[in-house]
């Protein structure tokens, strides 16, 4: 992991994934959300998505694999997250996951992250994380 004073303004990472049945259907086991949304395709057919979508939670928990493995890295703390939900994530369809430097604080020992997640080249999920940079 860098240290503080090497973060800058614009760097960035990103990561691609898709979120297959199986995947879904274990967080919906390990959430406890079982809302049939995510779950049941007839039920799914006769929404305003037309299929079953991803756990808004399950996608966004991407940002912490970035954070976690390219940056900041091990060892940083994710401390706050703010996220907005534009598009529906559908099975199966690759995520492009990002997370931009934004700002840093470095009398706090921490980074601000503009994070973002394009699905078909449309932002789905847009949103601020900060996180603590360990010394």
């Amino acid at each position: 992991m860098l240290n503080i004073h090497e973060y800058k303004v614009g760097m960035f990472a990103e990561l691609s994934r898709a979120f297959s049945a199986e995947e879904v259907n274990a967080f919906s086991k390990l959430s406890g959300d079982t809302n049939p949304i995510h779950l049941d395709e007839n039920y799914a057919k006769k929404t305003i998505f037309g299929e079953r979508i991803v756990h808004g939670a399950l996608a966004s928990s991407i940002f912490s694999t970035i954070f976690a493995n390219q940056l900041p890295g091990v060892g940083c703390i994710y401390l706050k997250s703010e996220n907005k939900f534009l598009k529906p994530i559908y099975l199966n369809k690759v995520v492009v996951f990002s997370v931009q430097v934004v700002d840093v604080l470095i009398e706090k020992r921490r980074v601000v992250f503009k994070t973002t997640a394009f699905c078909d080249d449309r932002e789905c999920i847009v949103g601020l994380a900060e996180l603590y940079i360990p010394e």
